[in-house]
């Protein structure tokens, strides 16, 4: 850990102004019998002046079905309609679901946007075939539209409008949390809330608990929101903020100092940190940059009107429309991070929660042989202008010898606004390579990818390990100038322009709330109704495999993400490839699947659920869960338990090794709510622990294959 807190002289912490609500305990989605999830109903209230944050507000307005008089708070299960639903490359795979389902039309058509952006440089006959499936279908269901090569998603979303402040705007993919760096809800989804949607215009959601963190101080000369969000992952390393809403706050002149850019970039990797979305709020800032956006559109369109982003628009939303929390709103836990106190970050090597003082870097020169200018975090004009910075101070500088330096723009849009500027073309005479607007690289597909040995430095939001290449790669993420400069050097540097202090961030949170005493050990447990066709027993042999935050590119790699003809046995043999190429020999069917704390983190692929399906593992047992793991398994099928103390224990008494067969045994008994460890052979230690409640509302979703196939059902009633 290489972030240094300051002096206790010089933290802030929070006053004890704003009601805490303890850690939401976990639970499970409850599809009722009807296309209208059960909500938790308490704290129904016929007041108008219920305090909610911000999260609460916006997901009170896009919620459907709520009874009169109820205000919505974390922990929430609801029915959302949300203002738009994007889909990017797996359009197709979610066309394949909606149609499986029984539906021949989609719902509302304004409510959805198609993009292509992952696999743009793949010109193979399928991937052709696959994009002109999409184009068409897109056409033939009215929907909007944007090809190959026009931009990034999310991006798209953000310049053209659909993401609007105060709006939930929900994608299928993790990194719709952007959207909150223009007041926008953004949380991901996965293909199969995607289908309903199209079918039905709605999805479930469970409200999370919410974060507030406040930012404070001016943010310093040549330190980026790049190097703040790095920074927020690399001292918050233990899931402090683990699926939680994250809501961003501050006093005006510390929030002046965040471009709406640097918000972007802070909001989309609030998905690295472990969040569920991370919004700011709305102010003159953001009033200033819609409006400059919308003077693009007019400049660009002539006399035509653009359908959303008008000067128009913008000025009427902004004077009749505010957005802001509650005064006395309510959250799980408040931190406070001191801008003026930051300098350049890096992280990694292949994590985002190792971040290191670029500083420190410096000295050692660190060779590189690959460094990248690509994805929705950081490749829009005001990146590209940094980076062209870095070389037009240098004239004479061009990109180091045994370097490639890719660059991609984050739309047309932006990268038009780029070469305007001169900047594009600096890049491209100091000896960058250009790549088509998409994701390529960060998503490890197309051109220049990390090969074995190589270290590449890159301006993307995710380092995992091969999820830009090879395995034996080393990546390591930094703001666009960073990335610039250490192209040019040959070595990971900084331009030198920064005036920040060396590592000194001040962070503050609230003691935990202290454990109820009000249970009495002394009441009868009660028992869950098992449905017919749900085992009352899981059990079998539990395999460990001992790491924390496994992400979703370790479970499933991304190269095999976007090829929809992968046949279950290809699934199987290819799991967990990217964490433990030998895990496919080591695991049997029926085996226990344990893993450490966040597991399957990362992106909203489904394929990391339906992976270790394919394995024929039926339960997986972690320390704790991404969210959107969590999500995806209950949609297909794959059980799930969070059960912290077994990770401890086998951790206790067997040395690490990525994966392992223990002896162990585990066995949840699902009437009961408890799960039972023997740590060996018949005849061993066995203790248990009561777990969350499977009802059978939930054992219905697994009884019928998935959500999918659970949805389909109720169509046809």
């Amino acid at each position: 850990m290489h972030l240094a807190r300051v002096p206790a002289s010089r933290a802030y912490p929070r006053l004890p102004t704003r009601r805490i609500l303890p850690p939401r305990i976990l639970s499970y989605f409850q599809p009722p019998t009807s296309f209208s999830p059960i909500r938790n109903y308490a704290n129904i209230s016929s007041s108008p002046t219920v305090p909610q944050n911000l999260t609460e507000k916006i997901v009170q307005k896009y919620a459907v079905g709520l009874p009169v008089g109820k205000f919505v708070r974390s922990g929430d299960y609801v029915s959302i309609k949300p203002h738009h639903c994007m889909t990017h490359d797996n359009s197709w795979p979610v066309a394949q679901k909606f149609l499986s389902i029984g539906a021949t039309k989609i719902h509302d058509s304004r409510q959805v946007v198609m993009t292509l952006d992952h696999d743009v440089q793949n010109k193979s006959e399928a991937n052709l075939r696959k994009y002109q499936n999409i184009e068409e279908l897109a056409g033939k269901m009215g929907v909007d539209f944007y090809g190959a090569g026009r931009g990034i998603g999310h991006q798209i979303l953000v310049e053209e409008g659909y993401a609007w402040p105060g709006t939930l705007t929900v994608a299928s993919d993790s990194h719709s949390n952007m959207y909150g760096g223009i007041s926008c809800l953004g949380t991901p989804i996965v293909r199969t809330d995607a289908a309903a949607i199209w079918a039905t215009g709605q999805t479930w959601w469970q409200i999370p608990p919410v974060a507030r963190v406040e930012f404070i101080g001016v943010l310093p000369k040549g330190v980026t929101g790049k190097d703040v969000i790095v920074s927020l992952c690399g001292l918050f390393n233990n899931d402090e903020v683990l699926n939680h809403a994250i809501e961003f706050v501050g006093p005006e002149q510390t929030l002046e100092s965040l471009r709406i850019d640097d918000r972007l970039t802070i909001a989309n990797m609030t998905t690295e940190w472990g969040a569920l979305s991370g919004i700011f709020p709305m102010d003159n800032v953001l009033k200033d940059w819609m409006l400059q956006k919308a003077s693009m559109h007019v400049q660009r369109l002539g006399n035509s009107s653009h359908p959303r982003l008008t000067e128009k628009n913008v000025e009427d939303f902004f004077a009749f429309n505010t957005l802001s929390a509650s005064p006395d709103a309510s959250y799980a836990k408040s931190l406070t991070l001191d801008l003026s106190t930051l300098s350049p970050y890096v992280a990694g090597p292949n994590s985002v929660k190792i971040a290191t003082p670029l500083t420190e870097l410096e000295g050692k020169k660190i060779a590189i042989q690959k460094a990248y200018l690509v994805s929705c975090t950081n490749s829009r004009a005001s990146d590209i202008a940094a980076a062209a910075e870095v070389f037009k101070s240098n004239p004479s500088a061009k990109v180091a010898s045994g370097v490639e330096f890719y660059i991609a723009a984050a739309s047309t849009l932006e990268q038009d606004a780029a070469t305007k500027a001169g900047d594009w073309d600096a890049l491209i005479n100091a000896g960058a390579r250009v790549l088509p607007a998409g994701c390529g690289p960060c998503i490890g597909l197309g051109t220049g990818l990390l090969e074995d040995g190589e270290v590449g430095i890159s301006a993307t939001n995710r380092n995992f390990k091969g999820r830009m290449g090879s395995k034996e790669a080393l990546a390591y993420l930094a703001s666009p100038e960073v990335v610039a400069a250490s192209a040019m050097k040959g070595f990971i540097a900084g331009p030198g322009n920064y005036t920040g202090t060396s590592a000194a961030v001040s962070i503050s949170t609230p003691p935990p709330p202290a454990p109820s005493s009000t249970q009495s050990s002394g009441v009868q447990e009660a028992e869950t109704e098992i449905l017919h066709g749900f085992p009352p027993l899981i059990e079998g042999e539990i395999i460990f495999c001992d790491a924390d935050n496994i992400n979703t590119d370790g479970i499933y790699p991304g190269k095999y993400t976007y090829q929809d003809n992968i046949s279950r046995e290809q699934m199987a043999r290819v799991c967990m490839e990217n964490y433990d190429s030998t895990f496919p020999t080591i695991s049997k069917p029926n085996d226990i699947l344990v893993a450490g704390f966040n597991f399957g983190c990362g992106s909203s692929r489904e394929q990391a659920a339906t992976a270790i399906l394919a394995r024929s593992i039926q339960l997986v047992v972690a320390g704790s869960f991404g969210n959107i793991f969590m999500r995806n398994s209950i949609n297909n099928s794959l059980m799930t338990v969070e059960l912290p103390k077994l990770i401890d224990r086998l951790r206790e008494k067997f040395p690490r090794t990525l994966t392992r067969r223990t002896g162990w045994w585990l066995q949840w008994n699902v009437r009961r709510s408890k799960v039972t460890v023997r740590e060996g052979p018949e005849g061993a230690e066995e203790w248990s622990l009561s777990v969350g409640e499977l009802p059978p509302n939930v054992q219905d979703v697994f009884v019928k294959g998935g959500l999918e196939k659970w949805v389909k059902a109720r169509l046809e009633l």
